[in-house]
């Protein structure tokens, strides 16, 4: 071969080497894996987290900001009186398995959750209908017994996506959805792996291939699986303490955003000491919020003074109600006759912000003369049967992740055992409540109900601490529902 011919033969193979191609995987941390894949039988966040609008989708979403926007209904009409909900469905849409969806689907799903027999963790979201009617495959028309101002809302989140008859009992292991991407496998205790859907109706507006959703409990290993490039993100890192060591590295992005979690020791009210109005107050004043965030999340985190989210416009900082007193615990306890001192356990979930915090909540109880054991408890099998169904403890620590969820003190056999007839009646008068302003009002009165009656010591609004690769466009920096939504993910090149 000639020189010349040599020379026009490399330019011809430089000339067809592909341009560089941008990552169409993307691998998340987590630290829980879920007990199951169905977000419809079950309370565990971390299922939501892998499923909510990656593999289902519900009537509507919750988007980045915390509003309702369409999803598989396409538009709805509200009556005049608020009793009737029309939706018009998006057509064309299909589930994993090839089966087109339509209004029987969306019938079958909320008949399913609101059955007396159903273990929907949000049972309260369906109570309100009276009837569902499917007057043509693209209509649903819902009635309700009464107002429901937060109805749209709730429908957003993932107890409310839509599942099918023919597939729905296998959801937990093999889970089928209409969303953009379908179960692949998991390998239990370490990952779930997700592949693009091909028929998905919104197919051009998704940028992935495959997402793989990793479970790393411990949080330096989860650390050390960032920096080695095993995981490209982890939306809610567990080692706070190592933060600020991300935000300085160039190689990733360090995020403090917001969640809608309430960190809280809940009491059992119905079991002594915690029965006692002047206990529980004693023991929200022997806590130093501030040091106990300082101390548990490296001061991430907003200290609260009620089961609220600093998020919410009805919110109201009740931190005052009940502030920091040990001479004032010692008092109360006292005057409940525990003078001589008071022991209690606390089960506390194996995850790095209830044992940090557990921690702190001993050592700062034993100021005033109560000792509080530690009793390590794997989440969330165990503490979902010892403490959530069982209610065999006497306190605990775990963040309530759900928004818009003070209505779990009225619910009745809550885990919490508390029972005001007052309080429970104000919160179903604000479910009630279409005019906004006067819904926020009744919410801002039943924050302070529960500042003042403390069924639970409320201690700090979890921070969502997420990193991930600089390269990784499009995750969410706060968290308005609990999820790790990947549908507007993307590598930059």
């Amino acid at each position: 071969m000639t020189k010349r011919l040599l020379t026009a033969a490399l330019l011809l193979t430089v000339s067809v080497i592909p341009a560089f191609a941008a990552k169409t995987s993307l691998v998340v941390g987590m630290p829980i894996e879920p007990p199951g894949l169905d977000p419809t039988i079950a309370a565990p966040v971390a299922i939501r987290e892998v499923t909510w609008v990656n593999l289902y989708e519900g009537l509507v979403r919750i988007d980045r900001a915390g509003k309702v926007q369409p999803l598989l209904a396409k538009s709805w009409e509200v009556s005049p009186d608020g009793l009737t909900y029309t939706f018009r469905l998006q057509e064309g849409v299909k589930f994993h398995d090839g089966s087109a969806f339509d209004s029987a689907d969306v019938k079958f799903a909320f008949d399913r959750a609101r059955d007396p027999k159903s273990t929907n963790a949000q049972k309260q979201i369906f109570a309100p209908i009276t009837s569902i009617e499917t007057p043509d495959p693209t209509t649903v028309v819902i009635k309700l017994k009464e107002t429901s101002g937060n109805f749209l809302y709730y429908l957003g989140w993932g107890d409310a996506v839509i599942v099918a008859p023919e597939t729905a009992a296998n959801n937990a292991a093999n889970p089928v959805g209409t969303g953009p991407f379908k179960f692949k496998s998991w390998t239990r205790g370490d990952r779930v792996e997700l592949v693009r859907n091909p028929d998905y109706w919104q197919k051009d507006k998704i940028k992935l291939d495959s997402v793989t959703f990793r479970f790393i409990s411990d949080a330096q290993a989860q650390v050390a699986a960032l920096k080695a490039g095993d995981v490209d993100a982890f939306p809610n890192l567990g080692a706070p303490e190592l933060f600020a060591e991300f935000q300085k590295d160039a190689r990733f992005k360090a995020v403090a955003g917001n969640t809608e979690g309430e960190v809280v020791a809940g009491m059992n009210n119905a079991k002594k000491p915690f029965d006692d109005v002047r206990v529980r107050r004693a023991l929200m004043h022997a806590v130093d919020r501030k040091a106990l965030v300082e101390g548990a999340y490296s001061g991430f985190g907003q200290p609260i003074g009620s089961f609220f989210s600093p998020n919410h416009p009805a919110f109201v900082d009740m931190t005052s109600v009940i502030p920091y007193d040990p001479e004032k615990a010692k008092a109360l306890l006292k005057e409940a006759g525990y003078d001589n001192g008071l022991s209690i356990t606390i089960k506390s979930p194996q995850m790095a912000y209830a044992s940090r915090s557990a921690e702190l909540l001993s050592a700062m109880l034993s100021e005033v003369g109560v000792d509080l054991k530690i009793i390590p408890t794997e989440f969330p099998a165990k503490w979902i049967e010892e403490v959530f169904k069982a209610k065999d403890y006497d306190m605990t620590i775990v963040a309530h992740a759900e928004p818009l969820d003070i209505d779990i003190f009225a619910r009745d056999n809550y885990y919490f055992n508390y029972k005001n007839d007052t309080f429970k009646t104000l919160v179903a008068d604000a479910a009630k409540t279409t005019d906004e302003k006067a819904r926020y009002a009744k919410y801002a009165e039943a924050q302070k109900i529960l500042a003042a009656d403390v069924p639970a010591l409320f201690l700090f609004q979890l921070p969502k601490l997420g990193v991930w690769n600089a390269k990784v466009k499009g995750l969410w920096e706060n968290s308005p529902i609990p999820s790790n939504d990947v549908t507007e993910v993307s590598w930059s090149e």
